[in-house]
Parts: C-alpha cells; sequence; structure tokens
C-alpha cells in the first residue's frame, strides 16, 4: 500500500484544523448568541467550555487519528477489534456518516456563499430587495450552479491530496480571512452609530449567567465551533507526525477560532445597530442582514464583495475537511486511489443535496437531523472508543507524543469522564432544545 500522507508541519496542521473549525456557525451563530445571552456574560460560559471542553476533544480526536494512522471509520474499528467487541464496523460507521451528511447540505450553503460575493462585485444587492432576492434563490432549481460550483471547488482541493491541497489551501486562505476580518471590522467599527452595537456585544448583563439557557447555548457553541465530530479532526490527526505537539496544537485552535468568531461579531453587529437593522436575526443575519447593511454602507460594493470572499474562504476550508472524511473512509476500506475517490464522494453528495437545493423544508428538516443526532452522536462514540475502549491510559500517552509538556495525568478522568460524559449532556440537550450547536 502506498506510504500514507502526511502535512508537512505544525503550522499547516493547525492552520488546516482552524479552516475546519472556522465555519458559519462562527459568522453568524457566535454573533447573536453573544449580544443575545447577556453581552459580555456570555464569554463566561463559552471561555470555560471551549477551553477545558474544546481542547480536550480537540485533543482526544487529533490523537485517536495519529495513534491508529487511520481516519475514525478505521480506527474506531480496529479499536473494537482489538478488544474482541462486537458491532464495531457499525459504530465506526455513524461519525464518517454524520460527517457526510453535513457536508451534503453544508455545500448548498457554500453555492449561496458564492453567489452572493457574485452578487457583491456586480453591485446586484444596490438593485434588488434582499429579502426577495434570497427567497427567490435559494430553495429554486437557480442555486444548483452553484451549488455544484461549491463542490468543484472542494473537490479540486481535496484531489490534490493532504500536503498539496489541503494544507497549501489553507496556508493561503486563512491568513487571508482574518486580514480581510481586521480591514472589516475597522470599517463596521468607524460607522456611525456602532457605539450601540459595541455595547450590546461588550457591556455584561450578569443576570443571563443566572439562566440555564445561557450555559446550555455556550456549551453547545463551544463544542460545535472547533469542529467536534468524531470524524472531521480525527482524519486530519491521522495525517500527522509523532513529533508534532498535539497539547498545543489544540490550544491554537481554540485560540484562533475563538478570534474569528469575536471579529465576526464585531464586524456584523456594529454595522447593523449602525443602519438600525435586527442583530439577532439568526441565519437571516448572513444572507438578509449583512447584505442590508453593505447596500446603505459607502463603498459597499467593495466591502461586501470582501466580506464575502472571505466567508468563501471560511466555509470552502471547512467543506474540504467534510470532504476529507469520507474520502480517507473509502480509500482505506477499499484501497481506492484518491483521484477517483474523491470523485465519487463529490458526485454522490452533490446528488443527493438536489432535494435540498429545491426545498428550504427538506433542507431544514434534513441539516437538523444531522446536527442534531447522528454527529453529535459521532463525537460521542469517537470520545468513548478512545478514552473508554481504548484506554484513558494510552490515551494520554497518545496525546503527549511530541508534546513539550506532556499533561499530567489529570487528563485521564477529564477525558474519561468529565467529557465523554459532557459529550453526552450535549447530545441530549441538543435534542430536547432542538439543537443547541
Amino acid at each position: 500500500m502506498k506510504e500514507r500522507e502526511s502535512f508537512s508541519g505544525k503550522l499547516g496542521f493547525i492552520l488546516s484544523c482552524i479552516g475546519s473549525a472556522i465555519g458559519l456557525g462562527n459568522i453568524w451563530m457566535f454573533s447573536w448568541r453573544l449580544g443575545q445571552y447577556g453581552g459580555a456574560a456570555f464569554l463566561v460560559p463559552y471561555c470555560i467550555f471551549v477551553f477545558i471542553l474544546g481542547s480536550i476533544g480537540l485533543m482526544g480526536e487529533f490523537a485517536l487519528g495519529r495513534s491508529r494512522k487511520k481516519g475514525s471509520f478505521g480506527g474506531i474499528k480496529e479499536i473494537f477489534k482489538e478488544k474482541n467487541l462486537p458491532f464495531g464496523s457499525i459504530i465506526a460507521t455513524i461519525p464518517t456518516i454524520g460527517l457526510t451528511g453535513i457536508l451534503i447540505f453544508y455545500t448548498v450553503v457554500v453555492g449561496w456563499i458564492i453567489r452572493y460575493f457574485y452578487a457583491s462585485l456586480i453591485g446586484t444587492f444596490n438593485k434588488v430587495d434582499i429579502p426577495t432576492y434570497f427567497s427567490n434563490f435559494a430553495g429554486t432549481s437557480s442555486s444548483i450552479p452553484w451549488h455544484a460550483l461549491a463542490v468543484l471547488l472542494t473537490i479540486i482541493v481535496v484531489t490534490l491530496g493532504v500536503t498539496k491541497g489541503i494544507e497549501k489551501v489553507n496556508k493561503i486562505v486563512m491568513p487571508a480571512l482574518f486580514i480581510i476580518f481586521i480591514i472589516l471590522m475597522i470599517r463596521s467599527l468607524t460607522l456611525p452609530g456602532a457605539v450601540k452595537g459595541i455595547k450590546y456585544l461588550l457591556i455584561p448583563d450578569w443576570s443571563y449567567l443566572l439562566k440555564p439557557i445561557t450555559w446550555v447555548m455556550a456549551l453547545g457553541q463551544a463544542f460545535f465551533t472547533v469542529s467536534l465530530t468524531g470524524c472531521a479532526l480525527v482524519v486530519y490527526g491521522s495525517y500527522l507526525n509523532d513529533d508534532i505537539d498535539i497539547p498545543s496544537a489544540a490550544i491554537h485552535t481554540v485560540i484562533f477560532d475563538t478570534i474569528s468568531a469575536l471579529l465576526a461579531s464585531f464586524i456584523i453587529i456594529p454595522s447593523a445597530f449602525a443602519f438600525g437593522l435586527d442583530p439577532t436575526a439568526g441565519p437571516a443575519l448572513l444572507f438578509i442582514t449583512v447584505p442590508s447593511i453593505f447596500k446603505m454602507m459607502p463603498g459597499g460594493n467593495i466591502f461586501g464583495a470582501l466580506f464575502f470572499l472571505s466567508i468563501i474562504f471560511a466555509s470552502v476550508s471547512s467543506a474540504i475537511n467534510m470532504m476529507e472524511g469520507p474520502v480517507e473512509a473509502l480509500m482505506h476500506q477499499f484501497n481506492w486511489k484518491r483521484t477517483n475517490t474523491v470523485f465519487i464522494v463529490g458526485l454522490f453528495s452533490f446528488i443527493a443535496a438536489i432535494p435540498l437545493d429545491l426545498s428550504m423544508a427538506k433542507f431544514g428538516a434534513f441539516s437538523d437531523f444531522i446536527t442534531v443526532y447522528i454527529s453529535p452522536l459521532g463525537a460521542v462514540l469517537a470520545a468513548i472508543a478512545f478514552f473508554w475502549i481504548y484506554g484513558a491510559e494510552k490515551a494520554r500517552i497518545q496525546i503527549n507524543k511530541g508534546s513539550a509538556k506532556p499533561l499530567g495525568k489529570w487528563l485521564e478522568p477529564a477525558g474519561k469522564y468529565m467529557f465523554v460524559s459532557i459529550s453526552i449532556i450535549v447530545l441530549i440537550l441538543g435534542i430536547i432544545y432542538g439543537g443547541i450547536g
């Protein structure tokens, strides 16, 4: 069998993980939750959860992949086989199914973003009613060509492989994304009336810390913002050499993911206040509120094009990781060549998503099913496989390989009991609330 690909070093790996983590949830979900649940007060539970649970979860998924030199499908199945446990193949399939499901609906949204980038470039938003523009596009056949373009972009990068494709692209687009975010944030903060949005984001309402819903939403945001799916970052971990410092990589991923979410908040929310728009519009924030902001802003075409270009960077880098998961699983299972496997996965994901292109109701039902049930279950199963079945002590040893500052025995109960238990709680709360991530 051909020698397994690997990241060229820590920087490429971290940037690729940041690319996977920074997605649409950072852009619109974090922004309105920060404002909706107490402003700066929301950062207290969020930071607790993301820096403790998020980093432990990332370390676990990275180390699971690296220890087996396989993605979650091959790795989990192998762990079950070593322990002579039944149903290993079935359980190992669930995280990959979850990630494939996310890929299916996510590339539809990436297609919307590409169209919005194009519309910004040619000045379309100055001539149309934006809510009508979105409703006449999303959920109709006119979204299919843009969806196809999103899938094609993802296929091209993943076909090139780990070093020449995934790593090289992320080394370019991640720094570019942060540069664009900083430019847009400066513009947003200098708008007349933006100070109201700054106060909305930063002045804490401490009473929200007494409300359980604040902690529930902070937990969901922290868990899902770093792409804990039991598959996505396991496959990136499988391309790691043993000299890479996993704890350091996990912390850096959490830090830059959080910075990106905060930057996005300071782009969108102050601008919304400056123009008297609703900053708590949820998903509509990205596709209706934000274009309306640029429509009213001097030089809005330029800033709008920059904004949606940065969102393309964020969303495509996430889609690359989503496609790599099932691609690696099929390559492992059937010993297929990368090019053929990428084409099969890309074509399947595109065809499977066409009903979602044509119906927003089907899009919502499918995305909810995947994100509320399947993907969180995959994260739970991967955590159980690594910290319980493989063993907490062995897990700590694998996490500490290549670490400049090896973590102590406290990591064993933290992973085995705390992280796994809270992962199960996240799954249950997501079902109760209809999604918290």
